[in-house]
């Protein structure tokens, strides 16, 4: 009966948790339940598996007697159809109300079907943020008596752009409390959720387990833009006595190249492994690029490839690959004992701290976070709004700008005077002769 002593379920819930399996309280749900059975705000941060959406369905079923009056009470916000489906789903396994409804709300052919859904009742509406957000401008969506507003992936709502349907709804809701779900907390959500969360409460577990296997020492960077990225590089780069021979791992060729075109002009030495134009400096395997001159080869990744890495003294993920094995697999160190070290290096934005968390859960240790250089220069992060002054600041200049027909005269043809009609006449009859 831990359910039941600990947390203050109700006794059908906690029935429904036994029938499903849920033997005991995980970490998250003992440290956030309490809370947000009191009506804390919560942000809840933990890895992916740890509970933490068992946890928010808890609360909300906690909520409801058997009378619900078919008027949405909680607006649990995901990034995609398929958390939708995965959570009601859920939500099913431990529901035994079954005069709740439940309604989902997602980016599907034609709104009419949701909207006569919302209008046919609805106690809990599970949707993602921009179709909430359709339905609730359409008068569909009633938010007058909402209670509890749980964003959930909160991580992925916000690398998805989806950040304004989110506090819109959040700001047409008069009073409520919210939770937010997430892998990582950093800058951009922090700025989705200020303006609504009320002194929250924040509760973080982590889940890295033991260690499995040696690896290289590492270090990762926080920046904040890809500008800044290329700015750490090249300022890295710039050491030649310490950055003897590195490995420069990306995802894309055009990144590629323009790490190497930036690379160049600043007078190092960089090639590109199989390069794919014949102009590009480049090596066919890290055998040449080991014993020549050059200092830094840009690899663009690929997880079918098998890279001997051994004797690098440097690996920079400037990008992480799509697969995290394919990063592990770069930095297990296969010789300890061996005094030759390799350092790997990280560099990651906000967007891909959720990546950083998956790999050190995977391998079992937490990654060192290393402090920026004084001397390196912050880009400014690049906002839609600068995006839309640049537009509008180009399509004015080419509106001031002569035709595509237009053509400047020549200096003998460009009229400098305004004759008299009388003297014109005069002109064009001495022209007849």
């Amino acid at each position: 009966m831990a359910w039941l002593d600990k947390l203050k379920l109700k006794k059908g819930l906690v029935q429904s948790l036994n029938e499903a399996g849920f033997a005991a309280p995980k970490e998250i749900q003992q440290k956030t339940l309490a809370r947000i059975n009191g009506g804390q705000d919560v942000i809840a941060v933990g890895p992916e598996g740890c509970g933490k959406t068992t946890t928010y369905i808890l609360a909300t079923l906690n909520k409801f007697n058997y009378t619900p009056d078919g008027v949405p009470k909680v607006l649990i916000l995901v990034p995609d159809k398929e958390k939708v489906e995965d959570v009601i789903a859920k939500i099913s396994q431990l529901n035994k109300n079954k005069t709740l409804s439940i309604v989902p709300l997602f980016a599907a052919p034609g709104i009419e079907a949701q909207m006569d859904a919302m209008a046919d009742g609805a106690d809990i509406v599970v949707a993602t943020p921009d179709r909430a957000r359709a339905i609730y401008l359409k008068l569909g969506l009633d938010l007058n008596k909402i209670e509890l507003l749980v964003i959930d992936d909160a991580e992925l709502i916000v690398k998805q752009g989806l950040q304004l349907p989110v506090t819109e709804l959040a700001d047409s809701i008069t009073k409520c409390q919210h939770l937010v779900f997430t892998e990582v907390v950093h800058e951009r959500l922090n700025k989705m959720i200020a303006p609504f969360m009320k002194q929250p409460a924040t509760i973080e577990v982590e889940e890295t387990g033991e260690p499995q296997f040696d690896t290289h020492p590492q270090m990762l960077y926080l920046l904040p833009n890809f500008g800044t990225k290329v700015n750490l590089l090249n300022l890295f780069m710039q050491d030649e006595e310490l950055f003897t021979k590195v490995v420069l791992f990306v995802n894309t060729r055009p990144t590629a190249e323009k790490l190497y075109k930036s690379l160049h002009d600043r007078k190092s030495t960089v090639a590109l492994l199989n390069p794919w134009f014949f102009e590009l400096d480049g090596f066919t395997s890290l055998q040449e690029f080991k014993y020549a001159a050059t200092r830094i080869l840009i690899v663009v990744n690929d997880g079918e490839q098998k890279l001997d890495l051994d004797d690098i003294p440097f690996l920079i993920h400037f990008e992480l690959p799509i697969e995290k094995e394919t990063y592990i697999n770069r930095i297990i160190n296969h010789s300890p004992n061996d005094e030759n070290e390799t350092m790997a290096i990280r560099f990651a934005t906000d967007l891909e701290l959720t990546a950083v968390k998956k790999i050190e859960q995977a391998i079992g240790q937490k990654i060192p976070l290393a402090e920026l250089p004084e001397d390196l220069i912050v880009e400014k992060e690049r906002t839609f709004a600068d995006l839309a002054e640049k537009k509008a600041a180009k399509a004015k200049a080419d509106d001031d700008a002569p035709g595509a027909a237009f053509h400047e005269k020549k200096a003998s043809n460009a009229k400098t005077y305004n004759y008299r009609a009388g003297v014109k006449a005069k002109m064009k009859n001495k022209k007849k002769y």
